[in-house]
């Protein structure tokens, strides 16, 4: 199988201090090897029909499910959810094996340095 995502979209509840839970989860994915990457996000863009009330996103990467499982049961895992979850008014979760479509294209190498002109 290869790469397993783990999504989260949230809706805070009212009043809660949102920087301090980045740092939280920022701080949790460094603390566990099997976080193989970790990036969120939250919505500038969308109109709240179509948003429903959700304003963050989180998505994490593991190098295989098994990984995942391996994030799931770890201990800080479990006490950061623990917080998590009573500051959160809804969410959406999903966990799956990604399917890519398009490549990201490769960064072009640098340009040499122009040679100096003879003395």
């Amino acid at each position: 199988m290869g790469e397993f995502k783990h999504l989260v979209i949230v809706k805070f509840k009212e009043d809660v201090v949102v920087d301090e839970i980045l740092k939280g989860l920022e701080n949790l994915v460094a603390e566990i090897d099997a976080v193989k990457s970790f990036e969120w996000g939250q919505d500038l863009e969308s109109q709240e029909l179509l948003r429903q009330g959700f304003t963050h996103v989180f998505v994490m990467t593991f190098d295989k499910k098994e990984d995942y499982a391996v994030f799931q049961s770890h201990p800080k895992h479990l006490e950061f959810s623990a917080i998590f979850s009573t500051v959160i008014e809804k969410l959406v979760l999903l966990d799956f094996p990604p399917t890519l479509v398009k490549t990201p294209p490769k960064a072009a190498p640098p340009e040499a340095p122009p040679e100096a002109p003879p003395a």
